[in-house]
């Protein structure tokens, strides 16, 4: 039997109450397609997209936080920018443009070290001459060397600061000896603050040799093994050194220079206050020496001397002692020269600053001390002027 019926066979077939308008919309569903049946089926009614005011607020809140971090990474961005570019330029030591003068003078007179260009030879008596080399090393590598010999001179005329001292081969440079040297350290971890250097001119040595052999043997003209160690007990003793060494500064006459490069960056106020601090507490001890009114007068114009800036790293700042006792401070920043700042005549104000550091309970550098009166040793086991020096 076949299976196909045509299409007017089975309209026939249908029931007689369907009628044709019905099965018009009955085959007119039947031609819609299967995927778009299911799509109408599973169509859910319209939601509403409009945020509520919550999320709006939470967005907004969230939008605001992302831009201050961004803020805030930025600012810390530019300030460790600006420190790392600040270590960088600090660090590095940038060699100084030589300037070229028609008289032949140097950036660094009238502070002029000669040790490349000369040799020193200390002759003992009875002894053959001894070579010795020209620097000293201070145990820093910040400052790793100070000259064992300097030429120096004090003008006046130079209180303008135009940095032009007396030449290299002026007649008035006075040579000068390094006694001691030691670092000036702070607080309990040590903290390096400077190197400082003592010398004494080399004409005046014999004048400082015999003042201090007089205080142990008043005939003689050197000391012997047993003599020295009595003078070293006695300078290290708080008060026999101060007594001592005031006597020797006052009578000897001998001119003497301190010298000072810091090793880390410091400030001419911070130098300042730790000298008068020490010069206070020495007046407020001896009131009968240091209680007159021009004492006073005295210690505001060193304080104003010092009213100044910042001190590098490296650079040099000189203070001399003449036969007077009078002060004079030359400071070298390294751009224009070495300049005279100022003087006190005051000699009380450079004895009080120089027993800072000879004498005393306590002083501003235990290893300046004792270097310096090893170097005073030397110079007392020796006849009075028979310290030699010569130049080849």
């Amino acid at each position: 039997m076949p299976l196909r019926v045509s299409s007017a066979q089975a309209l026939r077939s249908l029931p007689r109450h369907i009628t044709k308008a019905q099965c018009l919309r009955s085959n007119a569903q039947f031609l819609i397609p299967s995927y778009q049946r299911r799509s109408l089926a599973t169509q859910q009614p319209p939601e509403d997209d409009r945020i509520d005011p919550i999320t709006m607020h939470r967005l907004a809140h969230e939008r605001r936080a992302h831009y201050k971090r961004r803020s805030y990474y930025a600012g810390a961005g530019f300030v460790l920018g600006m420190i790392a570019i600040w270590i960088t330029a600090s660090s590095i030591d940038l060699p100084n443009k030589p300037t070229k003068l028609d008289s032949g003078r140097r950036t660094d007179d009238p502070m002029v070290v000669l040790g490349k260009e000369r040799k020193v030879v200390v002759q003992k008596l009875g002894e053959e001459p001894e070579e010795v080399v020209d620097t000293v090393e201070t145990g820093t590598s910040t400052v790793p060397t100070f000259p064992r010999i300097l030429d120096f001179y004090d003008d006046e005329r130079e209180s303008f600061g135009n940095g032009m001292g007396p030449g290299q081969l002026d007649d008035r440079l006075v040579e000068y000896q390094l006694v001691g040297l030691g670092i000036r350290t702070v607080s309990f971890l040590g903290i390096q603050v400077y190197v400082v250097g003592m010398y004494v001119a080399t004409d005046d040595i014999a004048s400082l040799q015999e003042n201090l052999i007089q205080k142990i043997n008043p005939t003689a003209s050197t000391l012997v093994a047993g003599e020295k160690d009595i003078l070293r007990n006695k300078l290290y003793d708080p008060e026999e050194g101060v007594e001592i060494w005031n006597d020797v500064l006052k009578k000897s006459g001998a001119r003497t220079l301190i010298r000072i490069v810091p090793t880390r960056n410091t400030d001419f106020h911070h130098l300042r206050d730790a000298w008068v601090r020490s010069l206070t507490a020495r007046a407020q001890s001896n009131k009968e020496e240091f209680g007159d009114e021009q004492f006073g007068l005295s210690m505001g114009e060193f304080k104003k001397l010092f009213n100044r800036g910042s001190v590098p790293k490296g650079k040099e700042l000189l203070m001399s002692r003449d036969k007077k006792g009078k002060l004079a401070v030359w400071y070298d920043g390294g751009k224009i020269g070495a300049q005279r700042l100022g003087q006190i005549l005051d000699e009380r104000i450079s004895r009080g600053i120089w027993m800072n550091y000879l004498a005393g309970k306590t002083v501003s550098s235990e290893d300046a001390r004792k270097s310096i009166v090893d170097g005073v040793m030397e110079f007392v086991e020796r006849p009075v002027g028979t310290v030699a020096t010569q130049v080849v």
